[in-house]
């Protein structure tokens, strides 16, 4: 049935391909047409596209201006809130008036890039009549030289540190592509297919609006090198390019950034400007502007997998006994992980041994439950990672979980209650057990010293008791909450060090690096200079390895990823496997995916992935492939899952 109805309405990746189609021939009649124009009638064409959005939008731009001017001559403050609010409204209104004037412009603005492109693949140089705009690009870029009253723009100028030659012109695909973009969908892209170069088109026409473009990037080496390689096709055309990336936090610099037609930078240094503008006195110190419209390079890696990764901005705290804390603990806390491991070896192995008997009951007493526990206790113990990986293994697991996560997890107390702390991995989450308390209470005076005292009921009993005068029960009151402060601190630290030896390891999550513990990417490899884990984590990690021990930090302010590109008036994305996620980018943003065609068909060769027996053999087997690419002149490009494996397989080559 499926396959009738695809006949008769054709495939969604038709009904993509057809749609543009008809406009990809007008954008290159155009094309032929501004062939004929001389090159400052074809950089003046922005201009006129300024010119003509401005007209379009005269009758509310004037109607926005009045009641702004209303608004600040209103003295009633009801009044001038009503006034803002209707102000409100028409902003959106002009949004939507400036995407109908954007789509008549489109065929005109795509043409005007692609000929400035072809211009400067075909040419050794442009030359123009030397603008003020010439004047001070000359200054600082060497591809620009002014003789006279004419500007001489050269096709080869300096990109990440190398001279690149500019050879490049829009195929029809990446018209396409570049639609897609400006129509705030995601445009999914084979590698290769030159998504750099269909960013241009949507962007150019875009920061036409004069109220920003961004392209976001997930590193700052992509994001200064492709602001330094397509910024002069923009520059020519009477646009400011610029990348935040160049610039320190709250500088003028980046401020001037922001306020170019486009503006380059990662998704990170996005969301912390945002967090930083939320937190100045005054409007002067904020450096960001309306977030109009982004095109998110990698989409899938930075709107599905780090969209729940919160951006924290966080500070010192008043400097107390926590530092101490952790090193105290330390010892208390390595002595517990032992017993639990101890626990979870016993766990894992009775798991085996029911499991092998055919006993897979996820009560008490089956295969299953023994299984969940083991989990619980440390599930990045190396043993049970191998046995989750044979077959039916990981599904009896997770059948077990969902048995005791029923009615709002009203079981799970049973499963944990002969564990001394429980790790949910999900949530990255870790909690002490009573009985994990009370094992790291022995020896102590106080049998209650891993245990926060109920201060509500404790408060009341002082109230009620009436062999205490009024001063004693003062002196109680302020003994209970010293008390409860110290043992929340107490708590606090435990849990944070059980985190540090439980989920975050060394050369995955992190690396130590000179005496310091330094953040690892984990999408990218890469180490994030200067960041640290807040709410004591990365003095919990300092003290795992025997580091020193830096200020304890807490939250200032936070937003996730998600919810900061939520906030952009037209959202657009670029990546090279979006289709797999392409229900959730729907359902949490409402963008659609459209795969883009190749402009030649693909002759990759996808090879059957190879197992080995030992790791020995794996990377033996990489090498002799590494060095056969290498023999016949085909530079090789190799993933790893984490640092450790990339030193290793380094030292390996080396």
């Amino acid at each position: 049935m499926i396959g009738i109805l695809k006949k008769v309405f054709g495939t969604k990746y038709d009904r993509d391909v057809k749609k543009y189609t008809p406009i990809v021939e007008k954008i290159n009649e155009y094309f032929e047409e501004y062939k004929n124009l001389s090159n400052d009638e074809l950089r003046n064409n922005t201009i006129k596209f300024k010119n003509r959005i401005a007209e379009y939008l005269k009758d509310i731009d004037n109607e926005i201006n009045e009641l702004k001017e209303r608004a600040n001559s209103e003295e009633d403050i009801l009044v001038k809130e009503e006034i803002y609010d209707a102000i409100d409204e028409l902003m959106k209104d002009r949004d939507k008036e400036l995407e109908v004037v954007l789509e008549e412009i489109l065929p005109e603005a795509f043409a005007t890039i692609k000929e400035t492109s072809r211009r400067f693949t075909e040419n050794e140089s442009l030359e123009v009549t030397a603008t003020e705009h010439d004047r001070n690009l000359a200054a600082t870029k060497s591809n620009i030289q002014i003789n006279g009253d004419k500007a001489i723009w050269s096709k080869r100028w300096l990109a990440a540190g190398g001279e690149i030659e500019w050879n490049m012109v829009h195929y029809d695909v990446q018209l396409i592509g570049g639609m897609v973009l400006h129509d705030g969908k995601i445009a999914e892209m084979a590698t290769g297919e030159g998504k750099t170069l269909v960013a241009t088109l949507p962007l150019y026409l875009n920061a036409l609006a004069g109220q920003g473009a961004h392209l976001v990037t997930v590193n700052d080496y992509l994001a200064r090198r492709d602001s330094e390689w397509v910024g002069p096709i923009y520059e020519f055309l009477l646009l400011t390019v610029d990348c935040i990336d160049k610039y320190k936090p709250h500088s003028e610099g980046r401020k001037n950034a922001y306020n170019s037609d486009i503006t380059y930078g990662t998704n990170n240094e996005f969301g912390f400007d945002y967090l930083r503008d939320n937190m100045v006195i005054s409007l002067e110190e904020m450096v960001q502007r309306k977030l109009h419209y982004a095109i998110v390079d990698e989409v899938d890696s930075v709107l599905i997998d780090d969209a729940r990764t919160p951006l924290i901005i966080s500070g010192p705290v008043e400097a107390g006994e926590e530092e101490e804390l952790y090193n105290e603990l330390k010892n208390k806390v390595e002595k517990l992980i032992n017993v639990q491991r101890h626990l979870a070896t016993n766990y894992l192995a009775e798991a085996k041994k029911l499991i092998a008997a055919g006993n897979k009951k996820v009560e008490e007493g089956g295969g299953g439950l023994a299984l969940l526990r083991a989990h619980r206790a440390l599930p990045k113990y190396r043993p049970l990672i191998k046995y989750l990986s044979q077959e039916g293994i990981k599904v009896l697991l997770q059948k077990t979980e969902n048995f005791y996560m029923q009615e709002q997890s009203k079981r799970m107390p049973l499963v944990d209650e002969p564990l001394y702390f429980t790790i949910d991995e999900k949530n990255r989450q870790v909690e002490l057990t009573d009985k994990g308390a009370e094992f790291l209470a022995k020896g102590e005076s106080d049998p209650q010293l891993f245990v926060i005292p109920d201060i509500t009921l404790m408060m009341q009993e002082i109230e009620a008791d009436d062999s205490l005068n009024e001063d004693e029960k003062q002196e109680a009151r302020e003994k209970l909450s010293r008390d409860f402060s110290l043992k929340s601190k107490r708590l606090h630290a435990v849990n944070q060090l059980l985190k540090a030896y439980t989920l975050f390891e060394k050369d995955e999550e992190y690396v130590v690096m000179d005496g310091e513990v330094k953040i690892v990417d984990e999408q990218t490899g890469r180490m994030m200079e200067g960041r640290r884990y807040s709410d004591g984590l990365h003095q919990a990690i300092e003290a795992k390895e025997s580091v020193k021990i830096g200020e304890i930090t807490q939250t200032y302010a936070t937003v996730t990823l998600q919810n900061y590109f939520r906030m952009y008036h037209k959202l657009a994305g670029m990546t090279g496997t979006a289709e797999t996620e392409a229900g959730e980018f729907w359902e949490i943003y409402k963008l659609d995916v459209v795969v883009i065609p190749t402009n030649r068909p693909i002759i990759r060769d996808d090879k059957q992935d190879l197992v080995y027996k030992t790791e020995k053999e794996k990377f033996n087997s990489v090498i002799a492939e590494i060095e056969s690419m290498r023999n016949q002149g085909r530079p090789c490009l190799v993933g790893t899952t984490s640092v450790d494996v990339s030193e290793k397989l380094s030292r390996m080559l080396n």
